[in-house]
């Protein structure tokens, strides 16, 4: 009985494949699962800094929706992507009064704006307003409330608009943590 003979593996080929498979795997990771995300700015401070590089998780509300205090980041209305905390959820009553928040009249701490609150020397953090959210919309707010371009200047997010959630810091690497 003839043996087969084996063809020589063209090791050009078997690299070109695996090399497309590899890119093909990334961008499928990128565009349906994780993204990176650079912080664009202060008003996300203390919480965030500006340059603070982070991962962007698009799955997760896909699974499950939206959980007050959440980052995350959206479509804004400028064309550009802005990253906040969800403070009130559909059908909520968003109400400060007196730097306090109240969620359908009832207050709710908010620890991660102790640290500003602290620096303050003059008044308030986050003025008096009262909002209701729609439905099928999230109110967002920056921790840094008096340089913050969010909700209370660019209405509720449309549920839509909501790229994902995001609570990793991977840069600067010696500053790599979670945060909430």
């Amino acid at each position: 009985m003839a043996e087969k003979e084996v063809a020589p593996k063209n090791e050009f080929w078997e690299w070109t494949k695996a090399l497309l498979i590899a890119f093909a795997v990334a961008a499928l990771v990128k565009y349906f699962l994780f993204t990176p995300i650079v912080v664009d700015g202060e008003s996300m401070t203390p919480t965030l800094q500006d340059r603070d590089r982070m991962i962007v998780n698009k799955i997760g509300y896909t699974i499950g929706g939206p959980k007050r205090f959440d980052i995350v980041v959206f479509h804004a209305p400028a064309g550009k992507n802005y990253i906040k905390r969800i403070i009130g959820l559909p059908g909520d009553k968003v109400e400060y009064r007196n730097d306090q928040l109240y969620i359908n009249d009832e207050p709710l701490d908010e620890p991660y704006l102790e640290e500003k609150k602290a620096l303050l020397l003059d008044g308030t953090l986050t003025e008096d307003f009262v909002e209701q959210v729609p439905e099928d919309t999230i109110f967002v707010m920056g921790d840094n409330r008096r340089g913050s371009t969010d909700s209370r200047h660019i209405g509720p997010v449309e549920n839509e608009k909501v790229i994902g959630k995001t609570s990793i810091v991977f840069w600067p690497f010696k500053e790599i943590r979670t945060v909430k």
